[in-house]
């Protein structure tokens, strides 16, 4: 065998290895991940829906840049290794083509990349309202030490680490917290996450399409109750959540200001647990009272 095709030989074993290797490590990753929930790559939700195409499309573009490199990089390592018959040229001058696939592919990748994520940022803004046939349904969220409290002000009803919501219909979050540090609110099968913060209101806009029963929890870590600071959110049918509201109404105490009182005080791996009749004043009172306190902090400063 004549030393070309020795070298030719060699090359062709080094791309068999390098594609071998690929499909093994795929191949382990699907069956580490088969029969899975994992919620990233399990969108239940529109917004979800669409981060999720945004984080594959993304992923494999990189790929179609990264893997050439990589593999670039392990070829060049071999072929220069030491002993290796390949002549050195330290002295020879640089290759536009060199140069135009080092500066050119990080740009396009850039570009599609920007082309992609821009518009898509946009659109998939928390604030925005998700257009639909339904109604919204609008659920006031409280981040407490450590639980999540729920107010549905239009259904005149409160919950406790727990959340309904009917299927194909937009529900407006709106997030704040109390007595509590900044957290932040996520329902990974629905959509991205967002900051509860005292003395803040930040709205942020779902909607599952599918029926089923999704975790949701805190995704900033809050203090050692953090793990137990976990609810369920159960999509369901249209009938099946106007029959859980009038169930819940009916059946549970009201939640009033004493009420309140205990629910406020910190506690870790709260049971689900269901109000009727909320004070009509309780989310503006909670978001009030740090602006309250804000501004009197302001004054103080600006007397001295």
């Amino acid at each position: 065998m004549t030393p070309a095709e020795n070298k030719k030989n060699r090359k062709f074993i080094f791309i068999v290895l390098a594609l071998l290797g690929t499909a093994a490590f795929g191949l382990v990753l699907a069956l580490l991940t088969r029969d899975m929930d994992i919620a990233l790559l399990n969108p239940r939700g529109i917004v979800a829906n669409e981060q999720h195409w945004l984080f594959i499309t993304s992923t494999l573009i990189m790929l179609g840049f990264g893997v050439p490199v990589i593999l670039t990089l392990y070829f060049f390592i071999w072929k220069y290794r030491e002993g290796s018959q390949s002549p050195y040229a330290p002295e020879a001058k640089s290759s536009k083509a060199v140069l135009l696939f080092a500066w050119g592919g990080p740009l396009t990748i850039v570009l599609i990349l920007a082309s992609l994520m821009l518009p898509s940022t946009q659109r998939l803004e928390p604030q925005k309202s998700i257009v639909a046939e339904n109604d919204q349904l609008t659920v006031q969220v409280v981040a407490l030490n450590w639980k999540w409290l729920f107010i549905y002000p239009e259904q005149d009803i409160a919950t406790v680490n727990f959340v309904q919501i009917p299927v194909d219909t937009p529900v407006r979050f709106e997030l704040t917290a109390d007595e509590a540090p900044m957290n932040s609110f996520w329902i990974p099968h629905l959509g991205g996450m967002l900051y509860a913060m005292t003395g803040h209101v930040n709205p942020l806009n779902l909607m599952g399409d599918t029926i089923g029963d999704y975790p949701g929890g805190a995704a900033e870590i809050n203090g050692r109750g953090l793990a137990g600071m976990r609810f369920n959110t159960f999509v369901s049918s249209e009938a099946d959540f106007d029959a859980w509201v009038a169930h819940t109404r009916r059946a549970n105490p009201p939640l009033d200001a004493s009420s309140y009182e205990a629910i406020l005080k910190p506690s870790e791996n709260n049971p689900p647990a269901f109000y009727s009749s909320p004070d009509p004043d309780l989310f503006s009172n909670i978001v009030s009272k740090y602006n309250s306190d804000h501004q009197h902090s302001s004054e103080g400063h600006g007397s001295h």
